[in-house]
């Protein structure tokens, strides 16, 4: 019985116009993909951008809220092996500075 309907799958399978078509990257020719990335990046990507930048800048000036106070506390600066550069103690960034 499974074999029957293993057969009658594979007939179905066989006969099926979308699978003899080879499988490619995409259904678009070049110039059909680069005119449809060019418009995603215009009509999708760009508005993208602007709206984050407008949400930044609002909120940027909605109003200040005062960070909590540092807690320097014991476990945050942990150093296993000294840096390898300069004396081994500041951050590049310090010693670049």
């Amino acid at each position: 019985m499974a074999a029957a309907a293993g057969s009658r799958v594979s007939g179905l399978l066989g006969r099926s116009r979308l699978l003899s078509q080879p499988m490619s990257s995409g259904a678009h020719s070049e110039e059909g993909s680069a005119r449809m990335w060019k418009a995603l990046t215009y009509f999708v990507a760009l508005p993208a951008v602007g709206v984050s930048m407008l949400n930044v800048f609002l909120k940027s000036h909605h109003g200040e809220e005062e960070r909590p106070e540092f807690i320097a506390y014991p476990y945050i600066h942990i150093r296993s092996k000294p840096f390898p550069w300069g004396d081994g103690n500041p951050t590049l960034s310090v010693t670049l500075m």
